[in-house]
């Protein structure tokens, strides 16, 4: 019996066609495996700089936000933000004396304490240095604006900016967050 010539086998022009695809497609893959791995370090980097943001912002968007220190004696019944009515300390942007994220004693009570805090190194609210997180930093700043219907001059808005920079103090690849938090509940110190 004979076969028919095409059965046979492949013509040279179909093996080289074969080749050149295949070729082309591994080439293909090649680079986009090569991009990969190279830049694969970057977006942990990045992951982990947005989870300190995140981290960072909602802690300091959870704090009260109140008329007065809520330290201060008045700050459940204070009609004003004035030193008459909260009976000691208004609330200005920054710390009161010895309070600190870290406390042992006095912890940062307020979100406008949070204003200028910056650490080097990631620690967590107990000061306790997180494993892995020395090489980068973070900063916060909160500052009055305008939200909506509130006016910044009004103060019952602010503006809550957080900022971590990778390791190696890379500026450029800092990456920023922001979040508001209005007065809802200016007695409140919870």
């Amino acid at each position: 019996m004979h076969l028919p010539r095409r059965a046979l086998g492949l013509t040279l022009i179909e093996l080289l066609l074969f080749i050149a695809i295949v070729g082309i497609a591994l080439a293909a893959m090649l680079r986009v495996f090569t991009t990969a791995t190279a830049g694969s370090a970057d977006p942990m980097i990045r992951r982990q700089q947005l989870a300190i943001a995140e981290s960072l912002l909602r802690e300091v968007q959870l704090m009260p936000f109140t008329w007065c220190d809520p330290s201060a004696p008045n700050v459940a019944t204070a009609t004003a933000a004035t030193s008459a009515e909260c009976g000691g300390t208004v609330e200005a942007p920054g710390p009161e004396a010895s309070e600190t994220r870290y406390g042992p004693t006095t912890y940062f009570n307020n979100v406008n304490d949070y204003h200028g805090f910056t650490m080097s190194g990631i620690s967590d609210i107990a000061g306790n240095a997180v494993s892995g997180l020395a090489g980068y930093s973070a900063s916060v700043t909160v500052a009055a604006a305008a939200l909506d219907t509130l006016t910044a001059a009004s103060g019952d808005a602010l503006k809550i900016t957080v900022t971590v920079t990778p390791p190696g103090n890379r500026a450029a690849d800092a990456v920023v967050l922001q979040g508001w938090r209005t007065r809802y509940a200016p007695n409140s110190p919870f």
